[in-house]
């Protein structure tokens, strides 16, 4: 069975005149970054309630922004997540689950409200179809920088906290303000149970994508933002703006689209003995984000600020602006595959960490 997006063989490209780079056929996970500056991730911890079709139910820490703060912290990545967590008993395993492997909350996002949660029911095949109890309010403070220690030198958002009010303003004008001394990565990760139609999504998450670097989009969460229009047309839309210089499209088992101004390529699943889908999707953005950092192309240095993001920024916007895939994007593309490759062969959203994306690249087992 296919898992999307998975460790394909690399990249393919589609475009013309120039054949893109041959990808590295097995990269290796980049070591941890020595520098202190961190990665923020702002938006929701909840817990997920998984119910299989045999009535199974098990609880699981999850939320997209979460499993991407925990997908980077076990890539090696200093990482601290904005979020609201109530100070219960699911709280606390939700906070002992992320601080287990390396992810530190900022100040406030602990509240004395009830942690939110969703529940999950899989299907035959492993995909999950969510609905929500969910407070999305999270303190000021908690999206707020630190007026001691670094700045953040990358942040990263989406899914419920960019779409729920009343946190949703809250979130926006965090990232607006911390653009001009960082990069930016959105994923929409649209939630069909929260939408409130086309018409009144689609203005709130492209305001998102016009202060990003780089948007992760499904194929799905294209559809319901622009319906009556391809998914294809959606993405090389966005791609074309003023805003991300790279924007990707999940599709499941057939892997993910990239575009970026000067073209776009294919990147290929993989068959892997799938437990379920359940944080895919965010251990693919965790893999991109963490070989963007790698490669310089989104913002990590060991002063964070207005500097270095402008660097990477532009570094970026090079590196996307010839026909033909950089090698450095095709490399961050291949780790996202196989990083939501190894998550698919596990129960929940449990990402993998550099050791065993390590050995998935050597040709080993993955853990």
């Amino acid at each position: 069975m296919t898992a999307g997006p998975g460790a394909g063989p690399g990249p393919t490209v589609r475009t013309a005149p120039t054949a893109p780079p041959t990808p590295p056929a097995a990269p290796t996970p980049p070591a941890a970054p020595a520098a202190p500056a961190t990665t923020l991730v702002i938006g929701e911890a909840i817990t997920d309630v998984l119910t299989r079709e045999d009535g199974v139910r098990r609880a699981r820490p999850g939320g997209s922004p979460a499993n991407v703060a925990l997908g980077l912290a076990r890539l090696g990545h200093p990482v601290r997540l904005a979020t609201r967590i109530g100070r219960d008993g699911p709280g606390r395993e939700l906070h002992a689950h992320l601080r287990g492997s390396g992810v530190v909350l900022t100040p406030g996002s602990f509240t004395e409200g009830a942690t939110s949660t969703a529940t999950a029911r899989l299907d035959a095949a492993g995909s999950a179809h969510y609905t929500f109890d969910i407070t999305w309010d999270p303190p000021l403070a908690a999206l707020t920088a630190p007026a001691s220690g670094p700045a953040p030198a990358h942040l990263h958002t989406g899914s419920v906290a960019t779409a729920l009010a009343p946190g949703a303003d809250r979130v926006f004008a965090a990232v607006e303000a911390a653009r001009p001394g960082a990069t930016v990565s959105y994923d929409p990760n649209i939630r069909p149970a929260l939408l409130t139609g086309a018409d009144r999504e689609r203005p709130r998450a492209e305001r998102f994508v016009a202060l990003s670097d780089v948007v992760k989009a499904s194929e799905e969460d294209l559809g319901r933002l622009y319906p009556g229009r391809t998914s294809d047309e959606a993405a090389r839309h966005w791609a074309d703006g003023s805003g991300p210089a790279l924007v990707v499209v999940t599709s499941g088992g057939a892997g993910a689209r990239v575009f970026w101004p000067g073209g776009q390529c294919r990147v290929p699943a993989t068959a892997v003995k799938v437990a379920d889908t359940v944080g895919a999707g965010d251990a693919f953005m965790a893999g991109l984000i963490s070989g963007l950092l790698h490669a310089g192309l989104l913002a990590c240095a060991d002063l964070a600020g207005a500097a270095d993001a402008a660097r990477a920024r532009t570094a970026l916007r090079e590196a996307t602006a010839r026909t033909d895939l950089d090698g450095r994007v095709a490399s961050a593309l291949v780790l996202a595959s196989r990083a939501a490759a190894l998550t698919c062969t596990r129960e929940g959203a449990d990402p993998p960490t550099r050791t065993e994306l390590a050995r998935w690249a050597a040709g080993g087992p993955g853990g």
